[in-house]
């Protein structure tokens, strides 16, 4: 039996400019550029940025690939390092100016719809150094004004926008958990980069409506890796680790992009543990005229949380996992490769919680998959990847996606996570998930059994 998607169902996969791009003719570091520069072995195999999957220099034949395996949208981002010479004034680099318009255009020549993002975790590292990064709303202005010369420049053929990819993932990774460059531990410090962080979109979005881009056809949103907190029992402790991890993972971001504040349960917390970030009226203003269009939700593994083994109200810094302890379900399945479980039917009900408590707002699945390791162990006489656990691991959450749809959530569409193999910043190439496979020696790159699967797909608009 067939499934049928929505008409203009997009059949695509996502990608980065700092995971795909190389650091070609790019004036400036980010982040992960410079952290690869003092620590390279921290890397996996010190495979750093410097060349990623080679997408500045062949992005006319990666491009074609992608229309090969009949991929009818794409989603990368356009590098602030690359596009602006001076942050303060965003002048604009010409190299960078006329590489994004090569790429948009080769995209719409290609037949595919260019999806941009305008921050994936590439925060140029000199306003870390200079302002201390997220931390400063000075840095918030300054990435409106690199957003508004990105609508400035492309908005004519770009009609689809994102401000930020999985912001929880740059307060977790450089404030808390210490797996993102400056690798800093300061509870309070990350409450204040949330809420910086969400006022930064809320601004950019801001430039987007003061240059009525809404008028010329065009969206704005944001995408943020969502996933239900599942409790480990129906006991009122676990249940209640569930809803404050729900508050910090998911509604701290959610809520407050599509509502345009933030989740008052979340700010009586914050307060009453004294760590509430510091706001203005005319900031809270701001977030509540400027919420999102569409949203992107990136998902890989579910969360699983239980009671905190330690009371919450012990002494010592605040952390927001005080509250909560991640829990690893008994019998649980597993991608044992990466150490992630897989759990498609959370896909479902997100899908579910955004049709009854965030307006059904429009949304599509931004970025799903599965890494693997030594993806050549699976490589046929034929020189191709026969990755059927790929084609399964996507099969079964387009089942749930399709289940939501069908009960009346608002999904338009399914990226993959990623087109071609990419650099996974600390895990570098360790960890493959493309429909394409790339040899980062010889940049010979190869399609995969799962990429001539999802041709099939998308030419049938539908799955088996």
């Amino acid at each position: 039996m067939m499934k049928k998607f929505p008409e203009n169902f997009w059949w695509g996969a996502a990608t980065s400019g700092p995971q795909s791009e190389g650091r070609f003719n790019k004036q400036h570091a980010n982040v992960f550029d410079y952290w690869y520069e003092v620590e390279p072995e921290l890397f996996y195999n010190h495979v750093g940025p410097d060349t990623a999957s080679n997408f500045y220099n062949s992005y006319e034949e990666d491009i074609a690939l992608m229309k090969d395996i009949n991929l009818n949208s794409v989603r990368t981002s356009i590098q602030w390092t690359r596009l602006i010479d001076d942050f303060e004034t965003a002048s604009l680099n010409e190299d960078g100016v006329r590489f994004y318009n090569n790429v948009i255009d080769e995209f719409i020549k290609q037949g595919m719809t260019p999806v941009m993002n305008l921050h994936h975790f590439d925060l140029p590292v000199e306003l870390y150094h200079k302002y201390g990064g997220w931390e400063s709303k000075h840095v918030v202005d300054l990435f409106a004004k690199f957003a508004r010369r990105c609508f400035e420049l492309f908005g004519d053929r770009v009609k689809h926008w994102f401000t930020f990819n999985e912001p929880m993932v740059i307060v977790d990774g450089q404030y808390l958990y210490q797996f993102h460059y400056p690798k800093v531990v300061d509870g309070k410090k990350a409450v204040q980069v949330a809420y910086n962080l969400n006022l930064a979109s809320a601004k950019a979005i801001k430039e987007f409506h003061d240059l009525k881009m809404n008028e010329k056809g065009a969206k704005i949103g944001t995408i943020l890796n969502l996933t239900p907190s599942y409790p480990a029992s129906d006991k009122p402790e676990d249940v209640e680790a569930g809803r404050i991890a729900d508050l910090w993972r998911n509604e701290m971001f959610l809520h407050t992009a599509v509502y345009g504040e933030f989740p008052p349960a979340l700010v009586e917390l914050l307060t009453k543990d004294k760590v509430i970030w510091e706001s203005t009226e005319e900031e809270l203003a701001i977030l509540k005229e400027n919420t999102i269009d569409t949203l992107g939700v990136n998902f890989y593994h579910p969360s699983r949380v239980k009671a905190p083994d330690v009371a919450p109200n012990s002494v010592g810094d605040w952390m927001p996992d005080r509250y909560y302890d991640n829990y690893a379900m008994p019998g649980r399945r597993m991608n044992l490769d990466k150490g992630w479980e897989i759990f498609p039917e959370a896909l479902y009900d997100i899908a579910i919680n955004i049709r009854d408590n965030y307006k059904n707002i429009e949304w599509f699945v931004s970025e799903n998959g599965m890494g693997v390791s030594r993806e050549d162990r699976f490589l046929n006489e034929e020189g191709v990847i026969e990755d059927d656990y790929r084609i399964e691991f996507i099969q079964e959450h387009l089942e749930w996606v399709h289940k939501g749809i069908e009960e009346g959530s608002n999904c338009y569409g399914y990226h993959l996570w990623t087109p071609i193999d990419c650099w996974s910043w600390m895990n570098a190439y360790r960890n493959r998930y493309g429909f394409i496979s790339n040899n980062i020696h010889t940049q010979v790159k190869t399609i995969k059994k799962s990429g001539h699967w999802i041709k099939e797909v998308s030419t049938n608009n539908a799955i088996e």
